[in-house]
């Protein structure tokens, strides 16, 4: 059985955050490669094959746990942050972009939670990092967002990643919210999920919403983001300069009222 290291943390700042934990001696967090901000002298870090979870089965279960995490889109490895110094020890991981970081207890909500493939920060070394399928996986892949979805397992803390501003809900028995697919962040097991079409193409087409909606149905507890990397993506690179320098409103009235007011006379 595997022993789930308590952690005591503080998460700092505002729209970029990062969380630091503070590490008894022996205790160790696991997170992604490159997650890290920094750690105190002390902590020692090594890189493991698959989640973290399952090194006492041996290569073959790191293999298993490996390949599970491949199938996410994640890397292969994980790395492990253990205090093997005297007293406390900290380490930090800051967030990717613009968001908030959500501590998640899993002992709380019943040792299980599924979160978006890209969601999980870190977490107390023994949480398991794997795969949950959706029974209508077709549609979710037509969906634009590819809903392969992260299982977190454990009684320890996990915590995860979301963009914008967070709106967490307690679902009730048979209460439904649909939700568009990239909104979503995470979710209880006991949530039911899906993916449903949208009916009126032109609309879904043309209203910029996408051909797809996800449908929570409880009881649990959900959290969504108000604004999923996916999306700020797409502006970013919508606004972006085409090859040769040129903007996409080269030679409109917009655009070159916008290069005057940048400052670009050229």
């Amino acid at each position: 059985m595997t022993t789930m290291h308590e952690v005591d943390y503080k998460i700092y700042g505002d729209d970029m955050q990062y969380v630091e934990v503070e590490l008894d001696p022996m205790e160790a967090a696991v997170a992604e490669a490159g997650g890290m901000m920094y750690m105190e002298d002390g902590i020692e870090m090594e890189t493991i094959f698959g989640d973290g979870s399952q090194q006492s089965s041996g290569f073959l279960g790191a293999l298993v746990s490996a390949g599970k995490r491949l199938l996410t889109g994640e890397s292969l490895f994980m790395t492990v942050f253990q205090n093997r110094g005297v007293g406390k020890k900290r380490v930090a991981f800051g967030a990717p972009y613009p968001g908030k970081i959500i501590p998640v207890h899993l002992a709380e909500i019943g040792g299980e939670l599924i979160a978006q493939k890209d969601a999980f920060l870190c977490a107390a070394k023994g949480v398991s990092v794997g795969i949950a399928f959706n029974k209508k996986i077709g549609a979710g892949l037509f969906g634009g967002e590819g809903f392969i979805m992260e299982r977190l397992q454990g009684d320890g803390w996990a915590f995860i990643h979301a963009g914008g501003t967070i709106y967490q809900r307690e679902l009730g028995p048979g209460e439904v919210l649909r939700v568009d697919t990239g909104c979503i962040v995470a979710f209880q097991p006991n949530v039911q999920f899906d993916i449903q079409f949208v009916g009126k193409i032109k609309s879904a087409l043309f209203g910029g919403e996408g051909l797809f909606f996800a449908t929570l149905r409880g009881p649990g507890r959900i959290w969504l983001q108000s604004l999923p990397f996916s999306r700020m993506a797409d502006r970013i690179i919508a606004a972006a300069p085409k090859a040769g320098g040129k903007g996409r409103e080269e030679g409109s009235i917009l655009g070159g009222l916008g290069r005057l007011i940048d400052g670009d006379n050229s």
